[in-house]
């Protein structure tokens, strides 16, 4: 019994010394030790993807969530959910914008508001010196164009004054009519676009509830939130078409309009500016001096 007892006390001991002797890992000397180091697992990166300029950007949009492709899917996604109407309120800003580039430009050619030489010119009118009257003059703008000719149409004393008046109201009319150019098409889109938008609103509402009709019973709130926004989501982008092409309409009709006033402005003070006739005076002196 007592060499039993050792023996089952030995045994212990010996599972003891196994386990330690098994928590001890063993080096393996052939491995390298490169292997062994940690600084072996990272791999460095391609020097070429950082000196890329290209790279650098695609990295920068998308680390600030610009991706071109997120930003093309988003707006193909946001085409596709507002349907036909917002596709006919695209194409409307694209002839508003145009419109309005190729308006800026007409103004900005002409110059129909510049008066300064108009005042020049009326002076010289005015002392009776006709011919450098008509050189400040630049004929491409409107007003200047109506002065020269009402200048030209006094100077010439066989012309009949009603006649001279009808011609300068028709070409006043029709240059008016070049600035007024294209000015009903901006009208036309501002005030169509918030009503296709609502258009669209309304079909979109009559679709969200066709879908809750055929829900019944099990009506999901997320379905009826989403067809609201989508309906609403015309109306968003026809008042944003409509809102800067009213604003384009008025601004370039109050530019007509300074325009004309300053054209029957300019004309007006052509006749009632009118010079006395040298002519007349140089033969009125002989006459004089012979009496």
């Amino acid at each position: 019994m007592d060499e039993i007892s050792k023996g089952q006390a030995q045994a212990p001991a010996l599972g003891d010394n196994a386990a330690l002797s098994g928590s001890t890992p063993a080096l393996d000397t052939d491995l390298p030790q490169d292997s062994m180091s940690p600084e072996s697992d990272a791999t460095p990166p391609p020097t070429d993807s950082l000196a890329d300029p290209g790279a650098l950007a695609a990295a920068d949009a998308s680390a600030s969530g610009l991706d071109p492709v997120t930003l093309t899917d988003q707006l193909a996604g946001f085409l596709q959910v507002g349907g036909p109407v917002v596709w006919i309120l695209l194409g409307f800003s694209v002839i508003a914008l145009s419109i309005a580039l190729l308006k800026l430009w007409q103004f900005a050619r002409l110059r129909p508001e510049s008066h300064r030489e108009l005042d020049r010119s009326l002076e010289f009118w005015r002392n009776g010196q006709t011919t450098r009257a008509l050189e400040v003059l630049n004929d491409r703008r409107p007003a200047a164009e109506l002065v020269a000719l009402a200048i030209r149409g006094l100077s010439d004393d066989s012309r009949d004054s009603s006649l001279l008046k009808d011609e300068l109201e028709r070409v006043a009319t029709l240059r008016l009519n070049q600035l007024r150019s294209f000015l009903r098409p901006l009208e036309v889109i501002a005030t169509l676009s918030p009503l296709l938008g609502l258009l669209g609103t309304v079909l979109g509402m009559i679709v969200a509830f066709q879908q809750m009709e055929a829900a019944g019973n099990q009506v999901d709130p997320s379905v009826l939130s989403g067809g609201i926004w989508q309906a609403l989501l015309t109306t968003a982008v026809g008042l944003a078409v409509a809102i800067p092409v009213l604003t384009a309409h008025h601004w370039l009709e109050r530019k007509t309009e300074r325009a004309a006033a300053l054209m029957s402005d300019a004309v007006t003070r052509v006749f009632t500016c009118r010079p006395g006739k040298p002519k007349l005076a140089e033969t009125s002196e002989p006459s004089r001096h012979a009496a």
